[in-house]
């Protein structure tokens, strides 16, 4: 029963991680839940209340930054409210739609065609749609950051 409890909190964290990338993927919730698996598999009493004080205060964190560091790309880049919403937009949709490289051309398609919608010309959309891919990775430098500060607390938590 060990090895499974193992197993499924290896396998939360790697889709925790690859959720950092993929936003499909529910990132920091699923090595949140590994938390709670070993707690059911092994037991809660190594983590106290700061321990899920700051995970907790982490995940908060992980969803304003997501959020806000994509949208600081395309505002950072002179992009309107329309262009923040086409990017998040072509975010959701465009590893559906292109897969591969639907992760980079959708938030960047949405960007430009929010920003055009929003009567830009198509040099200023183009810019903005560079800073949605430039919000993009650094979002998901953030996201990498802060779920391996998740996953090197439960360690620590552990061990000491």
């Amino acid at each position: 029963m060990d090895i499974l409890g193992w197993i499924i909190i290896v396998l939360l964290f790697a889709v925790g991680m690859a959720g950092a990338v993929y936003p499909i993927l529910p990132g920091a919730l699923a090595i949140y839940a590994a938390f709670f698996v070993y707690g059911f598999f092994f037991t809660f009493s190594e983590f106290g209340v700061i321990f899920w004080i700051l995970q907790t205060l982490i995940v908060i964190v992980l969803f304003v930054a997501d959020y806000a560091v994509s949208a600081w790309g395309v505002k950072r880049f002179g992009g309107s409210k329309a262009s923040i919403i086409g990017s998040t937009i072509g975010l959701i949709i465009g590893p559906f739609v292109i897969p591969g490289f639907g992760l980079i051309i959708g938030p960047f398609a949405g960007a430009v065609i929010g920003e055009m919608i929003a009567g830009s010309n198509l040099e200023k959309s183009m810019k903005v749609g560079i800073g949605s891919v430039v919000g993009l990775f650094t979002s998901v430098v953030v996201k990498v950051i802060l779920q391996l500060l998740m996953i090197v607390l439960f360690v620590l938590w552990l061990v000491f």
